[in-house]
């Protein structure tokens, strides 16, 4: 009997943290790193969190850094001559780049990468110059984290029949439901036993909406003193304005007197833990092609509030597994969260609704069926 061939795939990322993009795929790599038929290298920044997080999974890490040392991006041509050495001395079956701004990067100098089989991984909606869309066009397949995000991209232009949607996977061993009073003890000791802690995860920024959230806390502080806002992720930028919305936020509460009712956590490599100790997540967001933050508090079984965006109705149906709310509409979500903190037995239904959807069709298993599959796919008749 012939043992089957192993498909080397080199996986190219643009920065060093962890992000929704990184943790979807480090979540894939955890399983399919011990799968005998498939190998993986590495092509990213050496230093991180993402550096460490590959090191602990034994995969080799080839150092490319998009940026220079005092943050600025780093020529194209410099980018594209390092990138095709690299696979060059690699020779993987597939290069597949794990964002958008990498996938076009990949693209753009894709003729010279053989014998790699260039893929690219879309996890964004927005809008993009015919120019990227012609360069995206150019790669070998692309996969779209939902289906909203792939008929966006289409309508842009992206070629029919490219993409394909493969969902991002959670681990339901690490995020499942677990004792709310033993998370709380741990976690937040300093809080009254009756506290009603509100949890937002997510990078700080506008675009995931925490002013908006911020605004509804405070007003919804007029009516109960017994409400807490745990916001769990950090700011990335260091643009004046992205500093300036991070300091809005805490002057919301300063205002009202109540900057003790807001808990910032920052980056947290436990957020499992987080969203056991939580009586509600709220999820902001102005625009998510597919919130992972939803999958793990739907596999929590967490009462989730969100905003009715991007591909937020394929995870959550509006009273059904959860609450959606339109973007920016503070006053709805005011509404919506005082509802459901006066009956948790109605989010708690609508929670175990969301955790089957999830076992159905968001597992990590299934994510790396697919992606796996993807890949093969993509590569030669050999290994397909």
């Amino acid at each position: 009997m012939v043992a089957p061939l192993t498909l080397h795939v080199a996986l190219l990322f643009e920065f060093p943290a962890l992000n929704g993009g990184e943790h979807s795929m480090l979540s894939v790599l955890q399983q399919l790193a011990v799968d005998s038929t498939i190998r993986f290298t590495a092509i990213a920044p050496t230093h991180g969190p993402l550096a460490d997080q590959l090191k602990q999974l034994h995969i080799p890490l080839v150092p490319f850094t998009v940026r220079s040392s005092t943050g600025v991006k780093r020529d194209i041509k410099d980018l594209t001559v390092e990138l095709q050495t690299i696979v060059a001395t690699l020779r993987p079956n597939i290069l597949h780049a794990n964002s958008l701004s990498m996938s076009r990067l990949v693209a753009q100098c894709q003729e010279k990468m053989a014998p790699a089989y260039c893929t690219g991984h879309i996890r964004d909606i927005m809008k993009i110059s015919a120019k990227m869309i012609g360069d995206l066009n150019r790669l070998s397949s692309i996969a779209v984290v939902s289906k909203t995000a792939k008929g966006f991209h289409e309508a842009q232009g992206l070629r029919s029949g490219l993409s394909k949607v493969i969902y991002n996977g959670v681990n339901t061993d690490r995020f499942c439901k677990r004792s709310r009073a033993d998370a709380r003890n741990a976690l937040l000791p300093q809080l009254p036993k009756t506290a009603q802690v509100l949890l937002n995860v997510g990078q700080i920024c506008l675009r995931k909406g925490q002013l908006d959230l911020a605004q509804a806390v405070v007003q919804l502080l007029r009516d109960r003193n017994d409400v807490y806002l745990v916001l769990v992720g950090e700011r990335h930028s260091g643009k004046v304005e992205s500093i300036a919305y991070e300091q809005a936020i805490a002057d919301e509460f300063t205002a009202f007197g109540r900057k003790n009712h807001l808990l910032k956590i920052g980056y947290s490599d436990n957020v499992e833990q987080w969203m056991n100790s939580a009586d509600l997540l709220v999820h902001t967001a102005r625009q998510e092609p597919l919130g992972r933050v939803l999958l793990e508090a739907a596999a929590s079984e967490l009462p989730t509030i969100a905003t009715d965006v991007g591909g937020t109705p394929e995870i959550l149906q509006h009273e059904q597994s959860g609450i959606l709310v339109p973007p920016g509409d503070v006053k709805a979500l005011v509404g919506c969260m005082h509802a459901a903190l006066a009956k948790p037995s109605r989010g708690q239904a609508y929670a175990t609704s969301a955790v089957e959807h999830i076992r159905q069709i968001f597992t990590v298993r299934q994510a790396c069926h697919a992606l796996k599959g993807f890949w093969q796919s993509a590569n030669s008749p050999a290994l397909s």
